[in-house]
This record gives C-alpha cells, structure tokens and sequence, in this order.
C-alpha cells in the first residue's frame, strides 16, 4: 500500500507543483513559488519511493512524511494568526486554514498508508 500511496500523491504533488504556478489559489490554498517547488521536490521523492524505491523504503517515507505533514497542518492551526491562521515560513511562504487542513489529510494518508503496510509483503 505505501508504494501506491507514495506513486498517487508523488503525481498529485507534480500536479499541483506545476498549477500552482498559474493558479496559485488552487483550492484555496497559497501556492507561492517556493510552495510549489516544495511541491515538485515532494512529489519527486514520491515517486522515486512509489517506483524505484524498496517496499520497506515506501513505508519509512510514507510514515516520515505522514509525520511531518500532519505536524505542519497543526503547528499551523496552533502557531498561525488571524482569522487564516496565516503562517509564514522562510518569509517566502505563506499557509493559511485551507493549507493547513490540506496538510493534515495528507499526513493522515502517508499514515494510513505507511502503517497498513506489512513489513513482509512480497509486492504491493
């Protein structure tokens, strides 16, 4: 399962890496240039994970990333301010509400994706 989620979420993240630059309030999100190469660097990894990557590898990242985009989502619930709970980060990168809630269900899908992943599985 890790490397299927890793192999969907690696397109969407190229995705929405390459729209953010045209459309940067895909969403309602704030997709700045610098989000949007986060972005593609993100989506890169995942799909080096999701194809080229070992089983084992697929779930280390998925359960990594799951962490760190859940935490970012609610660090920025918490540390944001204003009625966007605006975040900024690098001074070049702004999150708001709709960033933050976009973060959590992504953490949530590395999670489930990285934790239902056995260990032993042959393929996935």
């Amino acid at each position: 399962m890790a490397k299927t989620i890793a192999k969907i979420l690696g397109i969407v993240f190229i995705l929405v890496g390459i729209v953010g630059f045209v459309a940067p309030t895909l969403l309602g999100a704030h997709l700045s240039p610098l989000h949007n190469i986060v972005h593609l660097v993100s989506g890169a990894i995942a799909l080096y994970f999701g194809f080229a990557g070992s089983l084992g590898g697929a779930k280390m990242f998925c359960i990594i990333f799951g962490i760190v985009y859940a935490l970012l989502g609610v660090c920025g619930f918490l540390l944001g301010s204003g009625p966007e709970h605006m975040l900024a980060l690098a001074d070049k990168l702004h999150l708001g509400t709709m960033d933050h809630i976009i973060h959590i269900l992504l953490g949530v899908i590395f999670l489930i994706g990285g934790f239902l992943t056995s260990s032993t599985a042959a393929t996935d």
